[in-house]
């Protein structure tokens, strides 16, 4: 770490040799090469025997004579705690240190690390909006001379120059921020101000403000649009899909046929019924004329009249089962349902839902709120719905209500149902058709703007505590 000492004011030409730094300053190939500079080439404007460069962002990066810095040796580590300090009280001019100007903490190791003697240059001082505040420390065993202070603050000044061109200014890094701030509360504290003419009281005020002001509680949602008033159809019997008559999203008529069961069991069923009932009567007739001869065939008449109303009834159900064969439209609307492919030859049972019957132009919104963003929502809030397919048109509506309890998700999460109902003069005439998805945005009360932001940070915390 040590650099040959000699004499100070011995040498060539200082001048020329500031010329000649400040050119390889200019033409440095890496920030390293900069930084080996800045520690070891200081020795041709003025002796020394260690030199240290630190950056409030990069720590000590440089030590002269050592080529590889061990980040966790003590040397370093009081280094840095020493350059915080003289960072913080730089006002952008060199200055001389000793162990007489610093903390009890760090006056008391100086002598087992540096010589009596050493010098501060900041370097960078967060001016400009400069990511970090820096320095270079020079020390030796001997005072250091007026003579040689405004050399050094040049060349500081050169290595200044050289880092800004080399690392743009980041005005709105936190680091830079907190520079401009406490500049201009050294500024304010030196020009005498009250406090409420003060930046950072009045940044509060406007802040405090800012966070009162009323805005309304919202909540992000899927949701889509779906038929308001439409009918069921459902399976009137088991059996077995054969055709349908009408296509997905086809305009249908009421009375208009939707699709058709396989007749060929029903038929069956139906002709072994009607013949079950032929043979009942014919036992009847039989036993009515044995009736005349015979009292005991008289006693069996009753039985026989029973067993035909028994097959008449069963004949009944099943002419009644055929003609349900053919599904009718119960009403006028679009027919919703799946590909017809999926229906075909495939056996369902009695009230399995098949389809729906909605009119075009009663739609509603339907959107599924999450429990975590369950907020207080009143009957006829607005409700924005802002579908994937038209993402700048939102569909606007009134809640109608949400549903008391949730219900469970494919993706294993619970939310509320939510309905919202369209205007009526909007109601299907916007080209909106059932079906399409987005994001519903549901609002609610107004509240300040501090619990909108905190909301949910709050919730969290008071889930974690238990209070």
């Amino acid at each position: 770490m040590d650099i040959d000492k000699h004499q100070p004011g011995t040498g060539p030409d200082p001048l020329a040799t500031l010329f000649d730094l400040a050119h390889r300053a200019r033409h440095a190939g890496t920030p390293v090469e900069l930084d080996f500079l800045a520690v070891n080439g200081s020795h041709a404007l003025a002796p020394y025997r260690q030199a240290a460069l630190w950056f409030e962002d990069r720590g000590v990066c440089a030590l002269s004579g050592v080529v590889q810095i061990e980040a966790n040796a003590p040397y370093v580590h009081w280094l840095g705690r020493l350059a915080a300090q003289l960072g913080d009280g730089d006002g952008g001019a060199p200055r001389t240190v000793s162990a007489a100007d610093l903390d009890a903490s760090l006056a008391g190791e100086w002598a087992q690390w540096l010589p009596g003697y050493a010098l501060w240059l900041p370097i960078a001082a967060g001016e400009g909006g400069h990511p970090a505040r820096g320095g270079l420390l020079l020390a030796r065993d001997i005072p250091w001379l007026e003579r040689e202070l405004p050399l050094l603050a040049e060349w500081a000044d050169i290595l200044r120059h050289a880092w800004l061109a080399r690392t743009p200014p980041l005005r709105l890094s936190p680091r830079a921020l907190r520079s401009r701030l406490r500049r201009r509360r050294a500024q304010e504290q030196q020009q005498g101000l009250p406090w409420w003419r003060r930046r950072v009281p009045q940044a509060l005020l406007a802040a405090a403000v800012l966070l009162c002001l009323p805005v309304r509680l919202s909540v992000l949602a899927p949701g889509e649009l779906v038929p308001a008033n439409a009918v069921t159809v459902r399976s009137p019997l088991d059996g077995v899909i054969e055709r349908f008559e009408v296509a997905p999203n086809g305009v249908v008529r009421a009375g208009q046929p939707l699709f058709h069961f396989d007749r060929a069991q029903l038929e069956s069923r139906d002709a072994v019924a009607a013949q079950a009932l032929a043979t009942a009567e014919a036992e009847y007739r039989q036993a009515l004329q044995q009736a005349l001869a015979d009292g005991k065939s008289r006693n069996m008449l009753a039985t026989l009249q029973g067993r035909i109303e028994e097959r008449r009834a069963e004949a009944a159900f099943m002419h009644g089962q055929l003609e349900r064969a053919t599904v009718l439209a119960p009403r006028d609307g679009v027919a919703l349902f799946d590909d017809p492919s999926e229906w075909t030859g495939r056996p369902v049972a009695t009230g399995e839902r098949i389809m729906r019957i909605a009119s075009p132009r009663e739609i509603e919104v339907e959107a599924w709120l999450p429990l975590g963003d369950a907020i207080p929502l009143e009957p006829g809030a607005p409700v924005s719905l802002y579908l994937a397919s038209s993402p700048l048109d939102a569909v606007e509506a009134r809640l109608r209500y949400v549903a008391y309890e949730a219900v469970a998700q494919p993706d294993g999460s619970w939310a509320y149902r939510v309905r919202a109902t369209l205007p009526a003069q909007s109601s299907g005439a916007d080209g909106h058709r059932v079906g399409l998805k987005g994001s519903a945005r549901l609002s609610g009360g107004w509240v300040p703007l501090a619990y909108w932001m905190l909301r949910r940070p709050l919730a969290a915390v008071r889930q974690a505590i238990g209070i």
